[in-house]
């Protein structure tokens, strides 16, 4: 497979990690983009055989770090996603797994980002530690340890609201 058809269907991952970054679709949007965008440029500096998607994580956290740090300074503030976003979703099914899915994303961001990030690398996009480590450059017992709180926060609060 090329490196372009691989990065395509990497992308709903991709999609699902800035959505745990951000806290909002349009804004996950925007990180998706910045990161293929990186990647692209970038793509001479891809490793042949290591995997792509650790790659990618990476290259989207630093551009959700860097996003974040320009916010900081320029004190902007983003409108919080419209209400209609999910107009067309019918069946009691569909509403009631879209109201779980919107409760648990309620709980993950409530959580402390550098939880947050260990329980989307880990729980959701299905990394091994190690890979989740790397990915966030800390140790792997401090990837553990962010991950145990982070998922102890999750069941108290998804307990709670139960």
């Amino acid at each position: 497979m090329s490196f372009e058809t691989d990065l395509t269907a990497l992308l709903p991952r991709l999609r699902r990690f800035a959505r745990a970054l951000t806290r909002h679709a349009a804004d996950a949007d925007d990180l998706v983009q910045a990161a293929v965008e990186r990647a692209l440029v970038a793509r001479s500096s891809f490793v042949e055989g290591t995997r792509l998607d650790s790659w990618m994580y990476r290259i989207m956290r630093n551009a959700w770090i860097d996003t974040a740090r320009m916010r900081a300074r320029a004190a902007q503030t983003f409108v919080a996603e419209e209400a209609g976003a999910s107009v067309g979703d019918d069946g009691d099914r569909a509403l009631e797994a879209r109201a779980e899915l919107d409760r648990v994303g309620r709980a993950m961001a409530t959580l402390p980002d550098e939880q947050r990030e260990a329980v989307a690398l880990v729980l959701v996009e299905g990394l091994a530690y190690k890979e989740a480590a790397e990915v966030l450059d800390i140790p792997m017992g401090t990837l553990t340890s962010r991950l145990v709180r982070g998922r102890a926060a999750l069941m108290d609060r998804l307990g709670e609201a139960a």
